[in-house]
């Protein structure tokens, strides 16, 4: 309620206020500042609201393909998305966290490659998990999953840093670029739904993330609405 009240002043001081005056300049720092903040505020409460979000049977290819979307309208041209959506499996899970999670991996790898362009892919599809699997290792149980692959060509994760990228409040972006909480919510969701989160980065050459998800039989369908 706090920053919707800056903001929402901000604004009309903004419409009030002298094109190319230093005023604008000043209220155009604060307007971006609150945003930030309240994007902040919203991250840190999805974070620590995960057990109250209530769960059911999802299918996920169809909240992959509106992420797409909206995705393509808001990065650079330069980078060229590719998509290979293989499953009309279900999950149990909830529609606005399995959304954050790959707008998240989706914008991380955008930025990875905003200053040289390159290829954004995704690709879902169905795998079978059992004791001869290198994921059963990893802690995961039998039974079948959805696999989604995140992969950009950008300029990748050090060595150094890439053990920290889940941690909350974690970012090598600059000030004002980033929350540091954005993988470790895509990582505490994809916990909670029973799954795993891995990545996989060379400098130079890209990123990967893989998500594994569990399959249910369950098909009560939450409807993604269309637009």
């Amino acid at each position: 309620n706090i920053l919707t009240s800056i903001i929402g002043f901000t604004e009309m001081s903004l419409e009030a206020t002298e094109s190319g005056s230093i005023q604008e300049d000043n209220l155009q720092e604060v307007f971006t500042a609150a945003k930030r903040a309240k994007d902040l505020v919203w991250q840190i409460l999805t974070f620590a609201r995960q057990a109250e979000e209530p769960i059911q049977p999802i299918e996920i290819d169809r909240i992959a393909e509106e992420s797409l979307k909206f995705i393509r309208s808001s990065i650079p041209t330069t980078i060229e998305i590719k998509e290979d959506i293989g499953t009309d499996s279900f999950i149990m899970g909830n529609p606005t966290q399995i959304h954050q999670i790959i707008m998240n991996l989706c914008a991380n790898a955008a930025q990875a490659m905003e200053k040289s362009g390159g290829i954004l892919e995704v690709v879902l599809k169905n795998v079978r998990i059992d004791k001869t699997s290198e994921m059963f290792k990893e802690g995961l149980g039998n039974g079948d999953y959805i696999k989604m692959t995140v992969t950009d060509t950008g300029i990748g994760i050090p060595p150094d840093t890439i053990g920290s990228i889940f941690e909350p409040y974690f970012t090598t972006k600059e000030p004002g670029e980033g929350t540091g909480m954005g993988l470790a919510v895509a990582q505490g969701v994809v916990e909670k739904c029973g799954g795993s989160i891995t990545v996989e980065s060379k400098l130079g050459k890209g990123t990967t993330f893989r998500v594994y998800l569990p399959i249910t039989k369950s098909r009560q369908i939450h409807q993604i609405k269309k637009t």
